[in-house]
């Protein structure tokens, strides 16, 4: 990354490239700045639905996860939420501390820890089944189409896969 960052910097030899890059730099023109803003207020944006329920945006996700398909490897559902298992471990010992999963050893590998839902965690399920349709709702009726925020969906998975793959190559 430093490489490119340096012949981008010696091949700068006008003012016009010069000032394209600082144009470039401007915080208005930062498309990590749109989507780290949108995540954050994303999140903020879920409070309201979660709060009732007593869990965080973190914890609601390793639900979903877990909704799909209960007795999951740590590991399994820190691959599926695109995280590390030493950022997912905590928050399942939260989870768990509150009643809403359990971690047990593997069967085959007992170094392996499997999550499951409790009844209180299954039961969850009933009282977010709303939530998806009330947020984007929420969203839409401010943003005025709702059609649109689906829409996005396809360019975000697009945008995700193209950021893995870059952090994938950076990481080599």
């Amino acid at each position: 990354m430093y490489f490119c960052i340096v012949n981008d910097i010696n091949k700068m030899d006008t003012i016009k490239d010069c000032q394209k890059a600082n144009e470039l730099l401007k915080l208005e023109n930062q498309l990590c700045f749109r989507l780290y803003t949108a995540a954050r207020l994303t999140v903020g944006a879920y409070h309201p639905y979660l709060d009732p329920l007593g869990i965080t945006y973190p914890q609601y996700l390793v639900l979903l996860v877990l909704w799909e398909k209960d007795n999951q490897p740590v590991c399994d559902i820190a691959k599926t939420l695109l995280l590390d298992t030493n950022t997912v471990t905590p928050l399942l010992q939260r989870m768990e501390k509150a009643g809403v999963l359990t971690r047990t050893k593997g069967k085959t590998d007992t170094r392996q820890r499997i999550v499951s839902l409790t009844r209180k965690g299954k039961a969850m399920h009933d009282q977010a089944k709303q939530i998806p349709n009330c947020l984007r709702r929420d969203v839409a009726m401010k943003m005025g189409d709702e059609e649109e925020i689906l829409q996005m969906i396809p360019t975000l998975d697009k945008l995700i896969e193209g950021l893995k793959r870059t952090n994938k190559q950076q990481n080599k």
